[in-house]
């Protein structure tokens, strides 16, 4: 009997601790985001991406992707454990993770990448569509993408943060719920599952504890949507907010000087630049090239830098990043006032000129104002015209805004997907382009040796900065407010991303 209570109690200890053990693992706790922009649905829809860098801070917490940039690697197999391409250069194949399901409990197959793929609608997709000729599924979880030609960046259009190609979304409940439901209640593969939104003010997010790469710590992640930085900063110092996203000039310095909190610093792959999208209209002023010119040299960047960045940010001569494959290192045409002045004059506008509007996101109206008072030192007079971010991307495709547009993307891929997207003639963002320019895209598009490639990319971005096709200013210094909760803000773990991801990194402090 004594052997037998022993046991019994034995038995009821374990048990207990096993109890504990496994309290201790679930995720607890809460952590607010104070985001710097109005929360739009299709943020949180793979298929609506808009060849910017946003749409990833809600893709990476929601939901996952073939292959992603993940901690110490820029090309990471998640849903795709292994993928292959043929010697030919025509088949790419992936062997899928399996035994994943979806946060309503659909499993994980290869019919959803086909679905996925075949709605996406985002940048590039008709790039895609168009190279892509067939997608295979070959068994649940092994697909095969067969391409009409070889096509060197396959793998960068369709599986990195480019475009949200490679992002999953579950087919058999978008078949039921329709699109109207999905986006009500999108459901996805990552490491948090929707919870409800008040779309443009919240975002509520709960953890996913069956994630397959790392179960999150932090049970519950409010994400707000707040365009005005002096709010975010607020919500830091009262502690509303745990972590506030793109802390600026002032708001950047109050962070750094306050020892309860932290500033998170991160260079990603971003660029900012004035976009002239008249220059293709010959009765336009922007048509000339000295006009162009005088207001890349007007532009005072390091000053902006030091106002704006903390001094932080790399000036640059190129709207491609300089970390990116393929990228030209090109020098910044630099502040020369009194030639910018000169070319005025010579392309007959010894008064200035009058340009029209400055189209800016909300959030960045300092940024814009900072640039249009360089521009008036030398008689280049603009209007600043802030729009809520979506819609300023969204008229921005439909090649709505005239006078200059503050254009900016964090988005991935290489030099090939920026062109793509900003620069040949017909890309979502370009209002016109070169033949001999278009000429080359394709031709680079087809060659596979890396050498001769790189040559005809460099060759590409040369011609584009003594055109000067646009007049970049910097890639960006990305700073953060973290509050005192915050362990692990997993801001920086992939310095290709500005925002914080994984989601599953993320850790509060123990009390």
């Amino acid at each position: 009997m004594a052997r037998t209570a022993f046991v019994s109690l034995l038995i009821l200890v374990v048990g207990l601790s096993g109890g504990e053990v496994s309290a201790q693992n679930q995720a607890t706790g809460q952590i607010t985001i104070a985001f710097d922009a109005s929360i739009a649905t299709s943020f949180l829809d793979p298929a609506e991406t808009p060849g910017i860098g946003t749409p990833f801070v809600f893709l990476y917490a929601m939901h996952d992707a073939l292959i992603k940039p993940l901690p110490g690697n820029n090309m990471a197999p998640c849903l795709a454990e292994s993928w292959t391409e043929s010697a030919d250069g025509l088949v790419y194949e992936f062997k899928l993770r399996e035994g994943l399901k979806f946060h309503n409990g659909d499993p994980f197959t290869a019919e959803d990448v086909k679905f996925s793929f075949q709605r996406y609608k985002g940048t590039s997709f008709k790039l895609l569509h168009e190279r892509v000729k067939s997608v295979d599924i070959v068994d649940p979880h092994r697909i095969r993408f067969v391409l009409k030609e070889p096509w060197p960046d396959f793998l960068v259009f369709y599986a990195t943060p480019a475009t949200g190609a490679a992002w999953v979304v579950p087919k058999k409940y978008i078949e039921k719920v329709g699109e109207e439901g999905f986006k009500r209640q999108p459901v996805g593969l990552g490491p948090y599952r929707f919870a409800r939104m008040t779309p443009g003010v919240e975002l509520v997010l709960e953890a996913n504890e069956q994630y397959w790469r790392k179960k999150p710590t932090i049970k519950t992640v409010v994400i707000k949507g707040i365009p005005d930085r002096t709010t975010r900063l607020a919500m830091l110092k009262t502690g509303e907010a745990d972590l506030a996203y793109l802390m600026i000039g002032v708001e950047a310095a109050t962070v750094k000087a306050d020892p309860r909190l932290r500033l998170a610093k991160v260079i990603p792959a971003a660029t900012w630049w004035l976009e002239f999208p008249e220059q293709w209209n010959p009765k336009s002023p922007w048509s000339d090239r000295r006009v162009r010119l005088a207001t890349a040299l007007a532009i005072d960047a390091q000053a902006i830098n030091d106002a704006e960045r903390m001094g932080f940010s790399r000036l640059t001569g190129s709207i491609i990043p300089s970390v990116l494959d393929f990228a030209l290192r090109i020098e910044p045409y630099g502040h020369h006032p009194a030639q910018a002045k000169r070319l005025l004059v010579e392309a007959g506008y010894p008064n200035g000129l009058d340009v029209g509007e400055l189209r800016s996101t909300t959030e960045f109206s300092s940024f814009a104002e900072a640039v249009a008072n360089s521009l008036g030192t030398v008689g280049i007079r603009a209007r600043v015209r802030p729009v809520e971010r979506a819609t300023f991307f969204e008229v921005w495709r439909a090649k709505k805004p005239t006078g200059m547009i503050l254009g900016a993307t964090a988005a991935l891929g290489n030099a090939a997907t920026r062109l793509e997207a900003f620069v040949i003639t017909g890309a979502t963002y370009a209002y016109g382009g070169y033949g001999d320019i278009d000429d080359l895209f394709i031709q680079q598009a087809r060659e596979r040796d890396r050498k001769r490639r790189e040559a005809i990319l460099h060759q590409i971005q040369q011609l584009m900065h003594e055109r000067v096709m646009h007049a970049p200013i910097f890639e960006p210094a990305t700073l953060h407010g973290i509050g005192p909760r915050l362990e692990e803000p997993a801001v920086g773990l992939n310095s290709l991303l500005y925002f914080a991801a994984p989601y599953e990194e993320m850790r509060l402090k123990k009390q």
